[in-house]
């Protein structure tokens, strides 16, 4: 799907809204670093030479990442090369390992998506032997050939037999249940997106976390970012988020049922002239009635369904401000919750 230069700032935008929101409820994330996994995935070019690639790789090789100023609270313990090397093996075991040797500074882990998580803790079962050999001696593994990646890492891995023997008795232990907060410590929570097709990981990640808070901070797909989650430390079950109004432009196509059952098709469709009429701003939506959210982007302005279905609100309390939370399902029960206001006034009201 077609997308333009400035959504990348609104990207960026959202993206520097997540860690005053957690530092509400986690303080000190900026004494410590991130250990996130993430990866660029291959790309191609249309018929008509316009790159063709995943939205995550987009950003990743956008100057908004690559050159962003220094925020102690995205201060990740991957190097940018290693994240934008094109091996996924060589990215995961790089990244790995320089996590391993800041152990102590991570205060929270993380990736985009839970599976993608759960395969950094699977790799690290597969090759903590090569891992520990390369932090005992200060080398890293020959397979590492990108030398930009050998040059980065080289700046973080000294050796350290101690931390080694420390990497070796966990890691060899018959259970690896708490892995994450045995290896490291510090760790305050997982941040990781956990709902829909994704909850099926949770018992997965709440075996390796030791039971650490599962925290979805930010709702998007590939049509465009939606907005934050306003109380990242509630279940997962109960997981809300809050619309950014200019993240695109939302519209409600209230939902018929027929015996319980929606009519309505969850995956992305054109709408129908009838239910162009339909269609609502947020101002007309009803209390009681069932929506489906529309998007049309910046982009384009392709107007999509989106598997989401709201209903009825109620009002909550959420930085000093009255907003309407609606009710949802995206496979698994998951709630959305809609703008009165700016959230960026919400955080000044906050820190005010």
């Amino acid at each position: 799907m077609p997308t333009i230069e400035e959504e990348l700032d609104r990207r960026s935008l959202l993206y520097s809204l997540l860690m005053p929101v957690m530092d509400q409820f986690v303080p000190g994330l900026d004494k410590g670093k991130g250990m996130y996994f993430l990866f660029i995935k291959s790309e191609s070019k249309t018929p008509g030479g316009l790159p063709a690639r995943p939205v995550l790789t987009s950003y990743y090789k956008s100057s908004h990442f690559k050159n962003r100023p220094y925020d102690p609270y995205t201060n990740y313990t991957s190097p940018n090369q290693t994240i934008l090397c094109s091996d996924s093996y060589q990215s995961m075991y790089s990244q790995m390992l320089c996590g391993l040797c800041q152990h102590k500074e991570v205060l929270r882990v993380g990736a985009v998506f839970a599976s993608g998580f759960i395969r950094a803790i699977k790799f690290l079962e597969k090759h903590w032997p090569e891992l520990a050999r390369d932090i005992r001696t200060g080398t890293l593994s020959s397979e590492i050939t990108d030398s930009s990646v050998r040059e980065a890492v080289g700046e973080i891995l000294k050796p350290d037999p101690k931390l080694a023997d420390f990497v070796e008795s966990e890691c060899r232990k018959t259970s690896w249940q708490g892995i994450i907060t045995r290896l490291w410590p510090n760790t305050k929570y997982v941040d990781v997106i956990v709902t829909g097709t994704m909850s099926q990981y949770i018992p997965t990640l709440d075996y390796y976390s030791n039971g650490l808070p599962l925290v979805c901070t930010m709702y998007a797909s590939s049509e465009c970012y939606f907005g934050v989650n306003l109380r990242p430390l509630c279940k997962p079950s109960e997981v809300s988020y809050t619309l950014i109004p200019n993240m695109a432009y939302f519209e409600f196509l209230p939902v018929h049922r027929n015996s319980g059952v929606t009519s309505s098709i969850s995956l992305p469709k054109a709408l129908t002239e009838k239910e162009q009429q339909e269609l609502v701003d947020l101002v007309d939506v009803k209390l009681g009635q069932e929506y489906e959210l529309v998007v049309t982007t910046y982009a384009g302005k392709k107007t999509n369904h989106l598997s989401l279905i709201c209903f009825g609100y109620q009002k909550i309390e959420s930085f000093q401000l009255k907003v309407r939370i609606f009710n949802s399902f995206v496979y698994k029960r998951l709630n959305v919750v809609l703008f009165c206001d700016f959230l960026c006034r919400a955080l000044q009201v906050q820190s005010g």
